[in-house]
């Protein structure tokens, strides 16, 4: 798709259910984001994110979608530590979370380690510009790219992660100028969010995508108000209960 100039459409999942549902609305990608931190266990981080928690979401999705290429995102420190640990991680998302690639949060300086993990045989995206496992050396969630010298320097981190072996790259909550830039410099598919619309293809959290998000971020355009119907079928569920007419039929005794 990318090669024919087909932007194709990527969104979190992070459970087989949902992710049936999305597959059947034409998604081609899934990512099982690190999100699921925040959205699924209620944590107040993305840096919380359990490992095994998320290989086990990762399988779900694959079961749900097993036609969509499904992304699994490894959670901090999971590959930060040595080569040996994000290698063998990386491949516990093949094996045990079916994922088809991994996506690791990087920049040129952890190029080699990627080099090494791709050598293993697990494809991975690399992903640029905002990262927000680095939230804590940075003060909190902020865009990149947005001086010449901070997306030289992104651009400079797409061509090294790709140069490693990078199959896919993503890049966040940077100007579009510095997309173009990326993608005049690398030849593998871009994602894109938060970066302008010439990548050649987009991600959400689905959360943000259908209303289900209390403060979702400038970049994400609700298209749905599932938060609210939520909500009015938990009120008509409770009223129902209430009134003891909760619908459906029930069982009735066989006869001897």
């Amino acid at each position: 798709m990318a090669q024919s100039g087909e932007a194709f459409a990527c969104l979190t999942a992070y459970d087989a259910t949902t992710a049936r549902w999305l597959a059947r609305g034409g998604v081609h990608v899934l990512l099982v984001g690190d999100t699921a931190a925040e959205v699924v266990l209620g944590l107040p981080r993305t840096i919380d994110m359990p490992l095994d928690v998320l290989l086990a979401l990762t399988a779900g999705v694959k079961r749900g979608a097993p036609n969509c290429v499904v992304m699994g995102d490894m959670p901090f420190m999971s590959y930060q530590v040595d080569d040996a640990s994000a290698i063998r991680n990386a491949g516990r998302f093949l094996t045990e979370g079916f994922a088809d690639i991994v996506k690791i949060e990087a920049d040129a300086h952890l190029a080699p380690r990627i080099e090494k993990i791709v050598r293993a045989g697990v494809p991975v995206c690399g992903h640029v510009g905002s990262r927000p496992q680095f939230v804590a050396l940075t003060g909190g969630y902020a865009a990149a790219g947005r001086t010449p010298a901070a997306a030289a320097q992104v651009v400079a981190d797409a061509v090294a992660l790709e140069r490693a072996g990078c199959q896919m790259l993503l890049v966040e909550a940077v100007p579009p100028e510095v997309t173009q830039q990326i993608m005049s410099a690398t030849s593998v598919p871009l994602i894109g969010i938060g970066a302008g619309t010439a990548c050649h293809g987009q991600v959400l959290v689905l959360q943000d995508l259908v209303g289900m998000s209390d403060r979702p971020p400038r970049f994400a355009e609700p298209v749905a108000d599932l938060g609210a119907g939520y909500q009015r079928a938990a009120a008509e569920w409770v009223g129902r209960v209430k009134r003891r007419e909760i619908g459906g039929q029930v069982y009735t005794m066989k006869m001897p």
